[in-house]
């Protein structure tokens, strides 16, 4: 919300050695408000959906999902993109996130398909997908621009059909390690 901006700018300004070549967070008030004119909207229908992961007991913001490029009818598919927020990373609470953004995706947003890809070099990011269950799909070279340069990208997803077990697997991954 646009009362968060101060929150997530500071966030952001944080996270900047973090994020390097692999994501570019909105990092200006003017980039803050078109993110959330992109993301803010309602569930259905809408063709991008974003997320803000915070702690349950005081609000800290952890970091960003987002569903991108909505598409229905036949396909019920989008694109997953998240960052977590330096102070947070390496903690777990993305893993949690995820699950609770995959819990909405398939039922609130109503998608069967929920597709995510990473740059090689990004292992956090692999791993975390990994943890959560998605399957590897292959490997798109010079996929996105990102930072004035076209990156390699791989590819995975989750479906509908196999977010149940995962979500059991992963649940109970955590439970077991607390």
């Amino acid at each position: 919300m646009a009362r968060d901006a101060d929150a997530f700018l500071g966030a952001v300004g944080k996270s900047r050695r973090l994020h390097g070549a692999w994501v570019a967070a909105p990092s200006s008030r003017a980039a803050f408000r078109e993110y959330l004119e992109r993301f803010g909207k309602p569930l259905r229908g809408a063709q991008h959906v974003g997320y803000v992961a915070a702690k349950v007991e005081d609000d800290t913001l952890v970091g960003v999902l987002n569903l991108s490029e909505v598409v229905r009818g036949a396909f019920e598919s989008a694109y997953l993109g998240y960052y977590v927020f330096a102070p947070h990373a390496g903690r777990g609470l993305m893993t949690e996130a995820l699950v609770l953004l995959l819990d909405a995706a398939y039922r609130d947003v109503g998608l069967h398909r929920v597709e995510v890809n990473i740059q090689p070099g990004n292992k956090r990011s692999l791993a975390l997908v990994d943890r959560i269950g998605f399957v590897r799909e292959g490997y798109s070279r010079r996929y996105v621009k990102i930072a004035g340069r076209w990156r390699d990208h791989v590819r995975y997803a989750m479906i509908a059909e196999d977010w149940p077990a995962s979500r059991r697997a992963v649940l109970a991954r955590i439970a077991k390690e607390r």
